[in-house]
Order: C-alpha cells, then structure tokens, then sequence
C-alpha cells in the first residue's frame, strides 16, 4: 500500500511539474509571439522611414535643379541689368549731344 501512495504522490508530483512547465512554454510562446510582432511592426516602420527617405531625396534633388536654374536666371538678369544701364548712360550722352547741336 505504501508504494502504490509513494506512486501516487510521484504521478501527482510529476504532473505538477509537469504542468508548471506547460506553462512556462506558454508564457514563453506568447512573449516570443509579442517580439515578432514587434518585429514586424519594427520592419513596417523601417520600410515607411525609408520610403519616406527616398520622397525626400527626390524632393531635394529637384530642389537643387531648381536652385541651379534660379542662378542661371540670376546671371541673364544680371546682363540685362548692366546692357540697360549702359543704354541708359549712351541716351544721356546723346542727348548731351544733342542739345550742343541744337544750340
């Protein structure tokens, strides 16, 4: 009777351990499952942070197309500026002229 109640007492005790592990690997499952989620949304957040990235590379590029083509811009203005200025500066002289012929 006695080793029938120690067998008894070991069924119970190793379904005890037993069941203690099962639900340790259960908690294990379910904190490996939240990191791969993690994971996941980690991947999701990377793949948009790069796309994003690229959005703003060819938002940078044309602006420096832009900027490029401004300086271009700036550069004719400037020509033009300076021939009117010498137009204007010939005119005077000759009206200058002008007013000694009248004379």
């Amino acid at each position: 009777m006695a080793a029938a109640e120690c067998q008894s007492r070991f069924g119970q005790s190793v379904k005890g351990l037993l069941s203690d592990k099962v639900g340790s690997c259960s908690g294990d499952v379910m904190a490996l499952t939240r990191q791969v989620l993690k994971g996941s949304r980690s991947q999701e957040l990377l793949g948009q942070a790069a796309r994003n990235m690229v959005l703003q590379e060819d938002a940078i590029l044309h602006s420096e197309d832009s900027l490029r083509k401004m300086s271009i811009i700036t550069t004719h203005l400037q020509y033009q500026q300076e021939a009117i200025q010498k137009n204007v500066e010939h005119s005077r002289n000759l009206q200058d002229q002008l007013k000694h012929l009248l004379k």
